[in-house]
């Protein structure tokens, strides 16, 4: 680096310095004095992915299991669009990001240019912090901010516009200091008492827990405030990150279908959130109520915003005299034989778990029996897909497997949603990522035909049908993992799959694995 930097080089020494060492990226030609200086800061990480939804999902996997922020580099408002599926995931998943955003040099943009757009308009669909650089000797400062603003409790997206001549012309200034995030607070004492005296009480409490509250020590908090209280326990039906296994408390989750999520919380009085969401339905239906808590349910949040759940757990159980409470102990599954439905391919997963594996679950209808089945392996994460915006899985891998090199990442994907991002496949391979990936092959978009059925569409014939249909041609996934350069194979019994899993997980390198099963009957 030249005793003068550019801002491309201030840029990125300040990342760097303020913790943020690795950048998913699909530049262009408004990022490549940025893509330039990556030589000249080392420390710089730069993970090229093919398509921006990689990026962003990667970034969002990243941060869950390292904790820190990831830097995107995107081009322009297209790339950004692009990449805000995923990046409606992170929002929702509240996952520290930083978003470079290459722009027209400041000049340039009077002109109207092909690739002028909206950028701040499109940067909207996933809230957080925004800022737009205006010179070069800004670029710097603004950068550490928005790796504040990421970390910031609870954590969210930080969006930074770079005009192309901020990067480009010298930055007096150089890197900037490093700026300290906004850390969590504890909770009023009060309002633990007050909580304390609703679990008291003999009313019907359900405890719901979601976010930051859902790591391992939140969860044993919670579960000591349950068993001490009588309050029922439930999770955010797709918590961000998830820790599970033997010694861990199994919490369920709130259900998906409406329905059924409406029959766990019946008989509720008091609905006590920390770090989360009171549970509503994924879409509306019909006739349908939109929330799912009961009419004359009284709902308490004890830990928003920039509180400190986890505390504020710990503080209300120590309040009530809760004693600890174990988790499941490790059992010795059996393995599946036969043929492969969603059952079995849970029983086989399960079987064959590796020793604190991360977990990606964008399995959909085929995954309906994970959960279940594998309560008491071995301790691991499970990172879901918080947003419900389908083609997260392989990215959210990628991510974490970056993030987290030492562990088995284990990716058990739908058929359609793997389609969405499928070129994560090729960085996976660029990058020698040691990630399992199951393709659960149904040929359908299974959940669909359910849905059409849960919102009383009039028809259903062959037609509507069709548009759910995978096949004709059918997709196959070996030869499009070949493709990407990533080895697979396909497997129709358990005895396969399970031969199969404890051949990947041991070796190096992403591995992929299609598994045909039936559509999940409705």
């Amino acid at each position: 680096m030249s005793d003068q930097p550019n801002g491309a080089q201030a840029l990125i020494r300040t990342l760097v310095d303020s913790g943020v060492d690795v950048c998913f990226t699909n530049p262009g030609t408004s990022e490549m004095h940025f893509v330039a200086a990556l030589d000249d800061v080392p420390e710089m990480r730069g993970i090229l992915g093919l398509f921006e939804g990689v990026v962003t999902g990667a970034a969002d996997g990243y941060a869950r299991m390292a904790g820190k922020p990831a830097g995107t580099l995107l081009h322009l408002g297209p790339g950004l669009g692009n990449g805000l599926a995923n990046l409606h995931n992170a929002s929702r998943a509240r996952t520290p990001m930083v978003n470079i955003i290459g722009d027209h040099a400041t000049y340039h943009k009077r002109y109207d240019a092909p690739l002028e757009s909206d950028i701040d308009s499109i940067a909207k669909g996933a809230p957080g912090w925004f800022r737009r650089s205006m010179s070069p000797d800004a670029v710097a400062l603004d950068a550490a901010e928005a790796v504040a603003a990421a970390m910031s409790a609870p954590g969210q997206v930080a969006t930074l516009v770079l005009p192309a001549d901020t990067c480009w012309l010298p930055a007096p200034g150089g890197a900037a200091a490093p700026v300290a995030p906004t850390m969590a607070t504890a909770v009023d004492e009060g309002d633990i008492d007050a909580v304390a005296k609703l679990l008291r009480s003999g009313a019907s409490c359900t405890l719901l827990i979601g976010g930051r509250a859902v790591g391992e020590q939140g969860t044993r908090a919670a579960a000591r405030i349950a068993e001490a209280t009588g309050a029922k326990l439930l999770t955010e039906t797709f918590p961000a990150r998830q820790r599970r296994g033997a010694g861990i408390l199994s919490v369920e989750r709130v259900i998906y279908l409406a329905e059924f999520a409406q029959m766990q919380l019946a008989g509720t009085e008091h609905l006590i959130l920390v770090d989360a969401s009171a549970p509503v339905s994924f879409f509306a239906y019909p006739e349908k109520p939109s929330t799912l808590w009961p009419e004359d349910c009284d709902i308490v949040s004890l830990a928003a915003g920039p509180s400190d759940p986890v505390r504020a757990l710990e503080d209300l159980a120590d309040a009530l005299s809760a004693a600890p409470v174990s988790g499941p102990e490790r059992v010795s599954l059996d393995r599946p034989s036969g043929s492969l439905d969603a059952m079995s391919l849970a029983a086989a997963v399960a079987a064959t778990m590796p020793d604190n594996a991360i977990v990606v679950d964008e399995a959909n209808t085929g995954g309906i029996d994970l959960g279940r089945a594998t309560a008491a392996c071995s301790p691991h994460d499970w990172l879901y897909l918080t947003g419900g915006s389908i083609g997260i899985g392989l990215p959210l891998a990628t991510g974490a497997a970056v993030a987290a090199p030492d562990r088995r990442v284990v990716s058990v994907q739908a058929d359609g949603s793997a389609m969405y991002t499928f070129q994560a496949l090729w960085t996976m391979a660029r990058e020698n990522l040691d990630i399992t990936i199951v393709i659960l092959n149904n040929g359908r978009y299974a959940v669909l035909d359910m849905e059409l059925d849960r919102v009383g569409a009039d028809g259903g014939g062959p037609r509507a049908r069709s548009m759910f249909d995978l096949t004709g041609p059918d997709l196959d996934f070996v030869a499009l993992a070949a493709g990407m350069g990533v080895e697979g194979v396909r497997v129709e019994t358990a005895e396969d799959l399970t031969t199969h899993l404890d051949r990947a997980h041991v070796t190096p390198g992403p591995q992929l694995i299609e598994a045909v099963i039936p559509p999940l009957q409705t």
